[in-house]
């Protein structure tokens, strides 16, 4: 699967990078921009008196967006990929970071800033999870869980930098596509049900900032859900933050944050003991080769 997706990522990466080439065209609709990094990092202890463990990381970063714009009509698009592995020298090869997201939102300009919208979304990872230390069973996998939007609603956009969109009729869908994850009911899904509904509102709000501060840039989404039927109160919260730095030409330092909550899924720690739900909290920092397109 993951040789499948590099191959598609570099013939993708490849065509755009030659349309990018083209002169400008008046009757250009789509913008088309992105960037992939590869980060890595290396810790190498040899007699040292202080102690410490060495270690080796990677983490390969990829994200599209392609927009068109044409009269009344809107259509924006991203892709984002990220993917990363560590190595300590008293532990075995162990996967840090993995997302797999996509999102295209439709909208026709009805007022002024006001569009009518919907809007597909998805997330999942790629590869199995695991509670270290305990490696002898997995807690997640390829679509488990697997999360899906669907929402109609009106976007707010005062400018390509910023939108707005709110949904009053959404769906949202939690799948577990493994039968050894579904058969314990992990992510809130029903013991033996191979997915979760809900209907309720949804709340999407997007914003980047080119030059935030001299070569650095900002990316930030937050996805809010209210499940009207089962403790409306209880938000399921999604927010994504990351820096981009930028040294030179191909070198750059990406910082980036996630938060999660969600009120479905239980906390269980590394001794498989089950608590309530918690903030889950993630957080990358790396410093590598970079192409933007």
């Amino acid at each position: 699967m993951l040789k499948k997706l590099s191959i598609l990522i570099i013939v993708l990466t490849g065509t755009l990078a030659l349309q990018a080439q083209t002169p400008a065209d008046t009757t250009k609709y789509w913008t088309i921009n992105g960037n992939s990094s590869l980060n890595f990092s290396q810790v190498s202890l040899t007699n040292w008196a202080e102690g410490g463990d060495g270690s080796v990381s990677g983490t390969f970063l990829f994200n599209i967006n392609a927009n068109k714009k044409k009269n009344k009509h809107i259509w924006d698009n991203s892709f984002d990929v990220q993917y990363g592995l560590v190595k300590n020298a008293s532990e075995s090869l162990r996967k840090s970071v993995d997302k797999l997201s996509f999102s295209s939102k439709y909208g026709y300009k009805i007022n002024g800033k006001w569009y009518l919208s919907a809007l597909y979304d998805f997330r999942t990872q790629l590869a199995k999870g695991y509670n270290y230390p305990n490696k002898a069973t997995y807690i997640s996998n390829f679509m488990a869980p697997g999360y899906m939007n669907f929402a109609l609603g009106f976007d707010y956009k005062p400018s390509d930098n910023f939108s707005a969109f709110l949904s009053p009729v959404s769906t949202k869908f939690t799948f577990l596509a493994d039968d050894s994850l579904s058969t314990v009911g992990a992510f809130g899904v029903s013991p033996g049900d191979k997915f979760r509904a809900e209907f309720g509102a949804y709340v999407k709000l997007a914003y980047t900032q080119e030059d935030l501060l001299k070569n650095v840039d900002l990316e930030t989404k937050l996805d809010l859900f209210s499940n009207y039927l089962d403790k409306p109160q209880n938000i399921d919260v999604n927010w994504d933050v990351r820096f981009n730095m930028q040294i030179n030409k191909y070198l750059t330092a990406n910082f980036g944050t996630t938060l999660k909550y969600d009120d479905n899924i239980k906390y269980v720690d590394s001794s498989g003991v089950e608590h309530g739900p918690r903030v889950q909290l993630k957080q990358l920092l790396g410093v590598g080769l970079t192409y933007n397109f």
